[in-house]
């Protein structure tokens, strides 16, 4: 089963890095993945995310691994481009690598940064958005709370797959079975009894209190690391223009 949302235990340079440091790199590797959706701009990016997996320590095996069908599924959609055209299975191809590009980014900050530190993290970032009046550190407070709810969510939704699998087969397979509803109904029930827990819990320390005792501040390294995320994104948006999609 893959865990998500777990720091790797290990040392790195990587891991020491400000939170906000790798939030803000992955707005900007994928603001040039959306501004330049080519190939010289993927492979950039992808050499980057190599070499931040290199520094981090970060395994293979620490990445989720798709079941067979998630890769019948995305043969099955070059196949039915393929009617149309090499440019199109071309376009579809180049899609899904930007995709998957996304989603690495995203699991190397999970992989590589303590949860407890995004919301302290989040409510730095929004410090200029209270000047508009706007509750930042509530923001930052629900963030925090959906980040540790999610893995209680995904823990919950296997329990009742696994009970559903002990159903007798009769019973799932029959006509007048509504085991669909009855999933749905519970995961429902789960959360809402979930959320009511942990608003008990809440209230029961006094409220949300403070986001962190002891936020974490940038230093000297994480501005040597967004220099060379802007770098690269740079000289990504620049390999795209001049050698094109």
């Amino acid at each position: 089963m893959t865990t998500l949302l777990r720091e790797v235990p290990t040392t790195s340079p990587i891991h020491r890095l400000w939170a906000g440091t790798k939030i803000i790199a992955v707005v900007l590797i994928s603001l040039v993945l959306v501004i330049a959706p080519s190939w010289p701009s993927i492979a950039v990016i992808v050499g980057l995310l190599l070499v931040t997996a290199i520094i981090g320590r970060v395994p293979v095996t620490a990445f989720p691994r798709p079941p067979w069908w998630f890769w019948l599924l995305l043969l099955g959609g070059a196949l039915v481009n393929l009617p149309i055209g090499l440019d199109a299975v071309y376009l579809y191809l180049r899609a899904i690598t930007f995709g998957i590009v996304l989603l690495c980014a995203s699991l190397m900050l999970a992989l590589t940064t303590s949860m407890s530190d995004v919301a302290p993290a989040l409510a730095t970032l929004g410090r200029p958005l209270r000047f508009l009046r706007i509750p930042v550190d509530e923001w930052a407070i629900a963030a925090a709370l959906c980040i540790r709810s999610l893995p209680l969510l995904i823990e919950e939704m296997l329990t009742l797959a696994a009970a559903r699998r002990l159903r007798p087969k009769g019973v799932v397979h029959s006509a007048s079975d509504n085991t669909i509803i009855d999933l749905i109904t519970t995961t429902m029930s789960v959360a809402i009894r979930r959320s009511a827990e942990m608003g008990e819990a809440i209230s029961a320390r006094g409220g949300t209190g403070l986001i962190a005792a002891y936020p974490k501040r940038p230093r000297r390294a994480d501005l040597i690391a967004i220099l060379i995320v802007t770098v690269s994104c740079v000289g990504a948006i620049v390999l795209t223009v001049i050698l094109g999609g």
